[in-house]
């Protein structure tokens, strides 16, 4: 309990139960994040991320569903798998896209995957997220999009020159304050963005960061034989 509200958490799929009354009820609901795609990489892009308020929800038994996190690519030249969809009710918020892999396209999501090499990022979808970043540059790859912000695009093939994952957001109504749906910076960068939770893009053969926000992406591996980041 938080002051007035009680707050009710799902970190699996349950049923959400009124068994007396009826009232508003705020919700936050967070896809899974997705996996980095491998080498010279995209990162992953966030799940999406919803925010809103039930009207008058009465006696019932409501359905939650919490999508999983999308897995890191272990395969050369392979994008990474989408986060799963989560949902309440009758809301749904979308898995985000996976990161690319070679000169792949970022896959599609609730925030897009990055680029690689020469592929343009993924589409976000309006009020869960945001595009994945393009990627113009080999031997590197673009940002995955965030709920905050567009994954950042490639800025050389040079070392440092992948892209950072787009930011995601604080949020506080659990009653505590946590990040939310960053996401996954591309392979040949070395940091992640500055309020970003997304996982950090490898650099040659060093294996690339998971998430550590709540639906973040993973970040995009490197050369052989590393792995990207997971959601």
């Amino acid at each position: 309990e938080d002051g007035d509200y009680k707050v009710h958490s799902f970190t699996s799929s349950g049923d959400f139960i009124i068994t007396k009354g009826s009232g508003d009820v705020q919700y936050l609901i967070v896809a899974g994040g997705s996996g980095g795609g491998r080498t010279s990489a995209g990162g992953g892009g966030a799940g999406g991320m919803l925010t809103g308020t039930f009207s008058d929800l009465g006696v019932d038994t409501y359905p939650v569903v919490v999508g999983i996190a999308g897995a890191g690519s272990t395969t050369t030249n392979v994008s990474g798998s989408n986060g799963g969809d989560s949902s309440v009710n009758s809301i749904e918020s979308t898995g985000g896209g996976a990161g690319a892999g070679g000169a792949g396209t970022g896959n599609d999501g609730g925030s897009a995957g990055g680029g690689a090499e020469t592929g343009a990022g993924g589409d976000g979808i309006s009020g869960q997220g945001y595009d994945g970043g393009d990627s113009g540059h080999d031997n590197s790859g673009a940002g995955g999009g965030g709920k905050g912000a567009v994954g950042n695009n490639t800025t050389s093939s040079s070392a440092g020159g992948g892209g950072l994952g787009g930011v995601g957001v604080s949020s506080s109504i659990t009653g505590s304050a946590y990040f939310y749906s960053a996401g996954g910076s591309g392979s040949l960068n070395t940091s992640t963005g500055a309020s970003g939770k997304g996982g950090i893009g490898s650099e040659g053969n060093d294996d690339a960061g998971n998430a550590t926000g709540y639906g973040s992406g993973g970040g995009g591996a490197g050369t052989s034989p590393v792995t990207a980041g997971s959601g």
